[in-house]
């Protein structure tokens, strides 16, 4: 948190002339504290208005405060204003009243922020104060002299509700710790580095409310630095109460300050206990608020607790305990070694707090950081206190202590598809060997091969199914690392292709090419990779695609091949054999007038016409689909369609510009069969006539 020199006297006590009760948002954020034995109760904010301080006026400086109070309950103070940007250039003093004892307690500075702030939108506010069950309050805020205060100040009182769930700290070693040697940070780690997880306590062992937080979590590219604070909060808190403490937080954030969540990624306390903050996952790049500008890109990390010098006049603080400082550590090692940062390295970033607004660069200015920052480089400000920002060269060569360089692999004889791996038994890892290293691979966890020093490779045989397949490396120091996790699927059966069928489609008809389309399914239980036709023509698809417009040669029976392959390798294949027919329009059995034209346009070279209302032609078949080939043309007309005695409908030949041999009409059956197709002219008022060529059908 920020903690500036602030310029100006201190305020006596003086009487308040009435005081205004303001309760945040009492229908939506202000809840019930009433909680079950099992689970934290939700926590409620109360804020107060702070009022003019007239007494204050006479030696020309602004005040507003309000005067010795009893309240609801409460274990977090702090002092909030309208404008999230603009600076309090004064002084805020609070004394409470402890809620066994009813004493009260000697008065406390409250320092204002600017730097643990959203990219936009909130209240400005000072840190928060933790002091444990209170139920009354006295407020002083003066300005310095010819400066005026912000609006909208009040008082935020935070009453984290029944107990959060009490996290259970790590041991400590004798020495405060957790035995980890903290010294003098040397060179950095050549190349990407991993580090293990450490423990770390969910947002649900804090306590924390979602339903306060209204928007999805925002997420970066990458994760290139981590930013150390302290939260400010003061140090009169036991492990215990850590849960509480971080609850307080979170609601003084999102219900005071307006902010969307708790603005740190990781809080970690006294005892080395790490808390998840902000929402979205901690092992992905969630956007936090918690260094103005250089929020981007980072991951902020919050220890609780004030460290300031101890011998600071406002607020004193005390030196980390050494467990914090692993804790800080070990987060800080795992966090960045996921993008594969060495986090005793340097780490260019871009300013990204518009001028004006209180950045500590110009917006643009590129910057060089540690990997791992104290606050105070990024925005101008004590945070993380001078005893906590004192340490982080020991953090980071902690930090570096359980990093190791990051174990890469590939895989061969399998094939990548969809973020996975496919083969139909065997799969082989490779990797360069570290000198003194050795290696295992793992299949779900389980050592699957031990290969010989100073190999290469090693091949896994996988039973059917999804596996996770790992590489792991023990090195001469006797740390540990691991590649990152491959899922390869073993699959031993084949695509398959349903479904198909071949029906004719409307086209225009040729003597040695009549348009169809092929039909079909086609699915795998992996990952279909390919899919092709091998005949009556080789054409290939996309695994999507289920319709080919082809075209069959009449007079012959041709076979319709489709071959499915999947990502593993395994092949299925379906295939129908199909007869193209047809009947000219000598073989139609006719009634009435009809006309024979003999011109080369028609299929055949011969078609017929007919004029005469009522003039009918039909033909017999044996098949499962069938299609009428007429002449088109702006002067022709409709003719009924009978199939099998059973008038079906009407259909108009009628088109904007002469076309023959149009095929225009087809019927399909599920099975093969006998069928007669027959048409009868509807003579058409100012257009009677109709052409046609005959029949098609597929057997």
């Amino acid at each position: 948190m920020l903690k500036r020199t602030v310029i100006g006297t201190s305020l006596a006590a003086v009487a308040v002339a009435g005081t205004v009760v303001w309760t945040v948002s009492s229908t939506s954020t202000s809840t019930a504290t009433t909680a079950s034995a099992t689970r934290p109760g939700p926590g409620r904010v109360h804020a107060r208005a702070l009022g003019d301080i007239a007494a204050a006026a006479a030696a020309g400086q602004e005040a507003k405060g309000l005067a010795a109070t009893e309240t609801e309950p409460f274990s977090l103070v702090g002092v909030t204003w309208n404008k999230p940007r603009e600076e309090l250039r004064g002084t805020v003093r609070i004394r409470t009243r402890d809620a066994k004892t009813g004493r009260w307690s000697g008065w406390r500075a409250l320092e204002p922020e600017l730097a643990d702030a959203p990219d936009r939108g909130g209240r400005g506010g000072t840190n928060g104060l933790w002091v444990g069950p209170s139920n009354g309050v006295d407020v002083r805020v003066t300005g310095q002299k010819g400066r005026t205060l912000p609006e909208g100040l009040r008082v935020d009182l935070i009453d984290p509700g029944a107990s959060a769930a009490t996290a259970t700290p790590r041991a400590a070693g004798p020495d405060g710790g957790t035995g980890m040697r903290l010294v003098a940070a040397t060179t950095p780690l050549a190349g990407p580095v991993t580090a293990p997880k450490p423990a770390i306590v969910a947002r649900a062992g804090w306590g924390a409310d979602e339903s306060l937080v209204k928007e999805p979590p925002e997420y970066d590219a990458s994760v290139k630095a981590a930013f150390v604070h302290h939260t400010d909060t003061g140090n009169e808190y036991s492990c215990t109460q850590s849960p509480s403490v971080i609850k307080s937080v979170f609601l003084y954030h999102v219900q005071s300050q307006g902010w969307n969540d708790i603005g740190y990624n990781f809080l970690v306390d006294k005892c080395g206990t790490v808390f998840e903050g902000r929402a979205g996952g901690v092992d992905r790049p969630v956007h936090g608020a918690h260094t103005y500008g250089f929020n981007t890109d980072t991951t902020g990390i919050a220890v609780l607790g004030t460290y300031t010098a101890a011998n600071d006049p406002d607020v004193p603080g005390v030196a980390p305990t050494k467990a914090a400082l692993d804790g800080v550590a070990k987060i800080a090692a795992w966090k960045l070694g996921l993008t594969g940062v060495d986090p005793t390295a340097k780490t260019t970033l871009t300013s990204a707090a518009p001028n004006g607004t209180g950045g500590k660069y110009p917006y643009g200015q590129q910057v060089e950081f540690n990997t791992i920052s104290g606050h105070r480089d990024g925005f101008a400000t004590a945070c993380p206190g001078a005893q906590l920002y004192s340490a982080l060269p020991a953090v980071r060569t902690a930090a570096k202590q359980i990093t190791v360089p990051a174990l890469s692999a590939t895989v061969s004889g399998a094939t990548a598809a969809g973020g996975r791996y496919y083969t139909k038994s065997t799969a082989t890892l490779n990797w360069t060997p570290a000198e003194g290293a050795t290696y295992t691979v793992s299949v779900d966890g389980a050592t699957a091969a031990t290969p010989a020093a100073g190999a290469t490779s090693a091949t896994v045989t996988l039973a059917p199914g999804t596996h996770s397949v790992q590489l792991n490396a023990a090195f001469a120091d006797g740390t540990t690392s691991a590649s990152p996790v491959f899922t390869i699927v073993a699959d031993t059966t084949p695509p398959v292709i349903s479904s198909q069928a071949l029906s004719l489609r409307k086209a225009t008809v040729n003597s040695g090419a009549w348009p169809v389309s092929l039909t079909w399914k086609a699915a795998d239980n992996g990952f279909l990779s390919s899919l092709k036709a091998t005949s009556p023509a080789a054409k290939t698809f996309s695994t999507t695609t289920t319709q080919w417009a082809a075209v069959s040669k009449p007079g012959t029976t041709q076979t319709w091949t489709l071959a499915g392959t999947d990502a593993a390798g395994n092949t299925g294949t379906s295939s129908l054999s199909r007869y193209t027919g047809g009947q000219t329009e000598g073989a139609a059995r006719r009634t009435g007038t009809w006309g024979v034209s003999t011109t080369s346009s028609y299929l055949g070279g011969r078609g017929m016409y007919s004029k005469y209302r009522g003039a009918s032609a039909s033909w017999t078949f044996t098949g499962r689909t069938a299609g009428l080939i007429f002449k088109r043309a702006s002067n022709l007309g409709a003719v009924y369609v009978y199939v099998d005695g059973v008038k079906i409908g009407t259909l108009d030949t009628r088109a904007s510009t002469t076309a023959y041999r149009q095929l225009m009409w087809t019927r399909a059956w599920s099975t093969s069969g006998t069928h007669t197709i027959k048409i009868v002219v509807a003579g058409t008022s100012g257009r009677p006539m109709v052409g046609i060529d005959g029949l098609a059908y597929l057997r």
